[in-house]
């Protein structure tokens, strides 16, 4: 089959790689109908390449038509339309039961220290084989994938894959009070739609914040209030302005959707980029005990928010060593909650939105289509935020 590999920084190929089979009774096989290309890759493409090995297959928002079933899947067959969510899990562990399948006891990277295997996500989460192929193994089929319609194109139900359900955390995390008020730092795919998800859920007040023309209008056209970074000279005039839209307090909440490449981190760029130069053992090594962020956003979250608010992170952080500013976090009695999506734990909440009223606009939020073997081409459109790409989807 064809998949996309990762053969080193910055450097994706199409390759013709062994089609998966079952290995295990709860394995499925899934042919894949669409797979998205996610803000997260990019790190994978920029940032995290110590954890790489060449001829990893990347990706990790999939869904397609199941072929084959192990025969602990009970309720899977060959036929069904299914989104496979990013994470594996068992579903059935006590952190599952708890709705944190994110930190499924079955799946458990425990060797890395880390929690569920990932779908095409270094070694860290498992070294997993990714979606971004022809055919993808799907390891515990009896809890993972999410059995959706025939019918509607596959637009209407991918993004419960990943983005769909990590912008609802995100909004969930933020506890944006009845009729209160939320700033997105970051209006990329998940930003964007933790913006939709919030105005649904009742926000009085949302802020998108950005420096992406294409973003901001996207934002804007849903009824977000938007602040383009290059309008202003510093953090403190862009925080002024959302204070002065909150009786000068801040927002109610923040929600940071950039994660570890913020921009305005010159100094925390240059030691990742060296350390994405390193022979890989020794910048293993190097990342897993002195790597470090790009905080500008979380930084800026911080000072944001009002005092007794909450800061909900859905941007993916690696560091170890960040330096982060506790006196204010405490002095301003901020509640921080952060971590990869439990997608399986929002997802039937999500479902009954994604119908043909399409609320949260699922329809028309890809802004580029493309065949896999464009793959290259559609990373670096998109790490370079070229041709106003926003969301990419790739078709096998």
């Amino acid at each position: 089959m064809k998949a996309v590999t990762w053969q080193g920084k910055r450097d994706v190929r199409v390759e013709t790689v062994p089609d998966p089979v079952i290995q295990e009774p709860t394995d499925a096989v899934v042919r894949i109908t669409s797979t998205g290309l996610c803000g997260s890759d990019l790190h994978l493409y920029e940032v995290l390449t110590p954890f790489m090995t060449p001829g990893d297959i990347l990706g990790h928002e999939p869904m397609g038509i199941v072929e084959e079933v192990g025969a602990g899947v009970p309720d899977l067959a060959a036929g069904d339309r299914v989104v496979v969510p990013f994470q594996i899990a068992c579903g059935s562990c006590w952190m599952c039961l708890t709705g944190l399948p994110t930190q499924c006891e079955t799946t458990q990277c425990t060797g890395e220290g880390m929690g569920a295997a990932l779908f095409g996500y270094t070694r860290l989460y498992g070294a997993v084989p990714g979606a971004q192929a022809e055919y993808l193994r799907v390891p515990q089929a009896q809890f993972g994938p999410i059995k959706v319609p025939e019918g509607p194109p596959d637009d209407r139900f991918l993004y419960l894959s990943d983005v769909l359900p990590t912008a609802w955390q995100a909004v969930e995390y933020a506890h944006v009070p009845p009729g209160g008020s939320v700033a997105v730092l970051g209006l990329g795919p998940i930003g964007d739609m933790a913006c939709r998800v919030a105005l649904r859920r009742g926000a009085e007040q949302v802020f998108g914040v950005d420096l992406v023309p294409e973003r901001l209008r996207r934002a804007r056209e849903r009824g977000v209030e938007t602040f383009d970074l290059r309008d202003f000279d510093s953090d403190k005039e862009l925080i002024g302005a959302i204070q002065d839209r909150t009786a000068g307090r801040g927002p109610d909440s923040v929600i940071d959707a950039v994660g570890t490449e913020a921009h305005g981190s010159e100094a925390a760029r240059l030691v990742q980029n060296a350390a994405g130069h390193l022979p890989r053992a020794v910048g293993a090594r190097f990342a897993e005990h002195l790597s470090v962020d790009r905080l500008a956003a979380l930084h800026t979250a911080i000072d944001l928010v009002r005092r007794g608010g909450t800061i909900s992170v859905s941007g993916v952080y690696g560091g170890m060593v960040d330096p982060l500013p506790l006196l204010t976090l405490f002095d301003k009695q901020i509640r921080l909650r952060m971590g990869q999506a439990n997608v399986r734990a929002w997802s039937d909440d999500i479902l009954p939105l994604l119908t043909d009223d399409d609320p949260l606009g699922v329809d028309s939020f890809a802004t580029h289509r493309v065949p896999l073997t464009e793959a290259p081409h559609a990373y670096e459109m998109f790490q370079r935020k070229q041709d106003g790409a926003v969301k990419i989807l790739m078709e096998p």
